[in-house]
């Protein structure tokens, strides 16, 4: 399997995993060009899979669907993805000729959003970001820190490839957060050198994320010190220590 960001708008990925014969499952076109340029490069889409109803991640389907009229779209059940022909929930398996991803409910930035797990693969959408995660627009902290431990929980192994490039200035927070992290200052030079060759820094092995992600490592003393120093109080449920994160994630500019 072939694994290819496609860059979209000023920070999104489209994400497309190919066979060897091109043929490739193409994850949250949010613009067409990139997909269309792709295939008159060679790759041939044989699936859409989607995460959530935001236009950055749906709005290129249309016209992809006119060009491949066939074409399958997997997504969760929510109206807002009208272009949708097959609704996949929680616990269940997208099959298609040559993968297989196990779906996953994680609410939290929207209150449908799903991702997709497979082929040692994780596909995050705007749940879990490198070294961040989503805003929550739609869910509570309960709700999201829920999802975030759902996905801690895969193999460390797992390639997470989320919808955004957002990892440096992730990374400037986080080492707000956890300073002394020794784990946390190389995958930040590791950012910030890919990024002053406008390499994306993703994907990026779940193992690291728990290592440096402050919202996975919401039970991690020197990130419940930070929180609760920011919030003022002492923070001992997680859920707290994670909404404080996220509030002060909110506001924040480096």
């Amino acid at each position: 399997m072939r694994l290819q960001p496609l860059p979209a708008f000023d920070d999104n990925y489209i994400w497309t995993l190919s066979d060897a014969s091109g043929r490739a499952v193409v994850v949250d076109p949010g613009q067409a060009a990139p997909v269309l340029a792709a295939a008159d490069a060679g790759l041939t889409p044989a699936a859409i899979l989607l995460t959530h109803h935001h236009a950055d991640h749906i709005g290129g389907v249309e016209a992809l669907l006119a060009r491949w009229p066939d074409l399958p779209v997997f997504a969760p059940d929510d109206p807002r993805i009208p272009q949708a022909t097959v609704r996949v929930g929680d616990g269940e398996t997208v099959g298609i000729e040559g993968w297989r991803f196990a779906v996953m409910a994680v609410p939290g930035h929207t209150r449908s959003h799903i991702a997709f797990h497979g082929h040692g693969h994780l596909f995050s959408g705007d749940t879990l970001f490198s070294l961040g995660c989503g805003r929550m627009f739609e869910g509570t902290a309960a709700q999201m820190l829920a999802s975030l431990d759902r996905l801690a929980a895969l193999p460390a192994d797992t390639l997470v490839c989320c919808g955004h490039e957002y990892s440096q200035s992730n990374a400037a927070f986080a080492r707000v957060v956890d300073p002394d992290n020794a784990a946390l200052r190389r995958r930040e030079q590791e950012i910030l050198d890919m990024r002053s060759v406008s390499r994306p820094t993703l994907p990026v092995a779940l193992a690291s994320e728990l290592d440096c992600n402050p919202f996975l490592r919401v039970d991690a003393d020197a990130v419940r010190a930070a929180a609760s120093h920011e919030a003022g109080t002492a923070l001992t449920d997680r859920v707290d220590v994670f909404a404080a994160l996220r509030r002060w994630k909110d506001g924040f500019r480096a």
